[in-house]
């Protein structure tokens, strides 16, 4: 399939929230529709919320509750006011015949706005995921059609969002398919692990390298030697004692957000009495 366009970025959260509110559609729909709000740049649109849309559709018509999704939107500009209405999106695998219908409404509202499909059904086993933007076509004076070119697709994310995924991957591996969130100071105890295992892997490398068993990578050797010239230089004493400092500085904050919660708790406790 040719691809035209800009980049169309994607946040995990917007996915999240098209799989909620399919998962919430009413009894009897079939799909669920939504406005796409990010942000527009020469070279990509960054998509990093969404809200869904009430609507009714059947073979012969469609009917879309407008005045819903502009009091939505108006609500939403008052929280991030740098984010505009870039498109629309839809879940299922094809474009309908209505898909052009709601996509000349979102014209009005967007300059060249996006159409993105998701189809939450898995009919290929797997979320298919398709980004569209929409171009006229036909006889000039004559009737005039509609043509929806497929767009590239990127996902990124914040670090914020990096963490939450990293939490539902978790889940996948969970008898209850549910996981809670870890303290900050096992997520610190589990990045130093990680790290001890990535240091001990490029140790092994290196000594098989200089025993001959594996011929030696220059691009890799040149990503070595950038890494080490990279990492400040402190004497072992001076690190021990730094990192001495920030443990008990999260673990002050820790106790003190326990000892809140349990004066809450408390309080809580003692105005029912």
């Amino acid at each position: 399939m040719a691809v035209h366009g800009p980049v169309v970025k994607i946040h995990p959260v917007v996915l999240a929230s098209i799989a909620d509110s399919y998962e919430r559609r009413n009894e009897g729909a079939s799909r669920v529709i939504g406005t796409l709000l990010g942000t527009v740049d020469k070279h990509s649109v960054e998509v990093t919320n969404c809200f869904s849309v009430p609507h009714n559709e059947s073979e012969d018509e469609v009917a879309v509750d407008m005045e819903f999704a502009k009091n939505m939107y108006d609500l939403h500009k008052k929280v991030s006011p740098t984010e505009v209405i870039i498109g629309w999106y839809a879940t299922g695998f094809d474009i309908t015949e209505h898909s052009v219908l709601i996509h000349e409404y979102y014209s009005r509202e967007a300059v060249n706005p996006i159409h993105l499909t998701v189809d939450t059904a898995l009919q290929s086993s797997k979320m298919n995921i398709r980004a569209y933007t929409s171009a006229q076509m036909g006889v000039p004076g004559k009737t005039v059609g509609v043509m929806f070119t497929p767009l590239s697709i990127k996902y990124i994310y914040y670090d914020t969002e990096k963490i939450g995924v990293g939490l539902l991957q978790r889940t996948r591996d969970a008898p209850n398919r549910a996981k809670g969130l870890t303290s900050d100071l096992c997520q610190v105890g589990g990045a130093a692990n990680r790290v001890q295992d990535m240091l001990t892997t490029v140790l092994a490398y290196i000594e098989d390298v200089l025993s001959g068993k594996v011929q030696a990578d220059n691009s890799v050797g040149r990503f070595l030697t950038d890494l080490v010239s990279k990492v400040p230089k402190i004497s072992a004493e001076d690190f021990e004692s730094m990192l001495n400092s920030n443990i008990n500085d999260l673990l002050m904050v820790t106790y003190l957000s326990n000892l809140t919660q349990a004066q809450i708790s408390l309080n809580e406790k003692l105005v029912v009495l």
